[in-house]
């Protein structure tokens, strides 16, 4: 049982703080920023993706020009 004490203690505190941070004015104010911020995450990471997504085309598109000046480069066989 000794070796658990320090786990539940962490939870304890852990659960201690949580229920600050919600009992307190400066606390429900940290969480809705948290919870504004989160609401962006979606679109912030959609334009990330697009952008990514159009980067890997460019990728693409040069390593086929390289593939197709490379064969053209070997004799045909």
């Amino acid at each position: 049982m000794s070796r658990w004490y320090l786990p539940l203690t962490v939870l304890g505190l852990g659960g201690l703080g949580v229920g600050v941070l919600f009992g307190t004015d400066r606390g429900r104010r940290a969480l809705e920023r948290a919870s504004d911020f989160l609401e962006d995450l979606p679109d912030e990471y959609s334009e990330w993706a697009d952008m990514t997504d159009r980067e890997i085309a460019e990728i693409q598109s040069a390593v086929n020009q390289i593939a197709e000046a490379l064969g053209a480069l070997q004799p045909a066989s």
